[in-house]
């Protein structure tokens, strides 16, 4: 996966940053300049073994946190590093279950004069019950799984969500997490996100994920200070799920397109594009941004330190 160098007279070269998952064996090589190529021995030694061990040349993971190994040759004692971080993904902190049922999505009539044009004509959905996040993931969960921290670095703090993602990014994430747990975790469909936002079957048909008072359920530009707050501090919505209304839009799995007025059951959006869709508003976003049928969309290689995301589990 990576090597070490050998620096040159002493000098010790830039570190390489290498990151391997708990329970998994690198090997790692000691790279001469071609005017020292040779077979000479060296040993390897780990910073803190709690984190990460070394026999023969070969670093396995411990547990996680960063170690530095060492590589000291025996014909002079010249020294070698790279960064070792050790990774083990964790699962959400909680997901609510959503009955399935059948709901109108898009421009219902307590968003009032506030839609936009792509989010008419309304349509029935039926969707199948799923898990869904309490929370959106945070930056806590994030680090567990990736190893480093892409946030603003104003807005860091384990409870707050992570974010300056792309929807690529976000994958990565996703396949790390059903690596380390063997389940299948994923982005919600676009018509989920919703279906979840309104409060499922428990609806009470608010403009806002949880409230006709955006206030009360969310971080918008009236009351947020011009700041990423941590997850949990708003009401929850009619399903017991925080911050669908503001603080960070969501990326969704569906690539962006336009709504037709034809009836949809599970449906995954359009079957190709150029802008993957986001959904529930930001922080720095005005009221109007902050509905239920409101939408966003970005390339899914952009990168937005206003968006972030929280994760869906079928039913087993």
């Amino acid at each position: 996966m990576s090597s070490c160098k050998e620096p040159v007279s002493g000098v010790i070269l830039d570190p390489t940053d290498l990151i391997i998952d708990v329970g998994e064996t690198v090997t790692l090589t000691l790279t001469f300049l071609p005017h020292n190529a040779t077979n000479t021995k060296v040993n390897w030694e780990s910073s803190d073994p709690n984190i990460a061990t070394v026999d023969n040349g070969k670093v396995s993971g411990k547990a996680i946190g960063r170690t530095t190994i060492t590589v000291i040759t025996q014909d002079g004692g010249r020294r070698a590093k790279c960064f070792v971080t050790v990774i083990q993904p964790i699962e959400p902190e909680e997901m609510i279950w959503v009955e399935g049922g059948t709901f109108t999505m898009g421009c219902t009539d307590e968003q009032g004069n506030d839609c936009f044009d792509d989010e008419k004509p309304t349509h029935e959905v039926a969707l199948s019950g799923f898990y869904i996040g309490k929370y959106v993931v945070t930056q806590k969960e994030w680090v567990a799984a990736m190893g480093t921290n892409p946030s603003y670095v104003q807005s860091t703090g384990d409870n707050i969500p992570v974010h300056c993602i792309s929807w690529d990014h976000v994958q990565e994430y996703i396949v790390r997490l059903n690596a380390a747990t063997g389940k299948h975790y994923r982005l919600p469909t676009e018509a989920e996100w919703e279906y979840a936002a309104r409060g499922g079957n428990k609806s009470k048909g608010y403009k806002y994920s949880g409230s006709n008072n955006l206030d009360e359920v969310g971080w918008y530009t009236g009351n947020t200070s011009a700041r990423i707050n941590p997850v949990g501090e708003k009401k929850p919505n009619e399903l017991g799920i925080y911050d669908m209304s503001g603080n960070l839009y969501e990326w969704c799995n569906d690539w962006y397109g336009r709504y037709t007025g034809t009836p949809q059951t599970n449906p995954i959006g359009a079957t190709a594009g150029i802008h993957r869709v986001l959904r529930g508003g930001c922080f720095n976003s005005k009221e109007i941004y902050m509905r239920i049928s409101h939408r966003w969309s970005l390339p899914p290689a952009t990168f937005t330190c206003c968006g972030s995301f929280r994760l869906v589990l079928d039913k087993e």
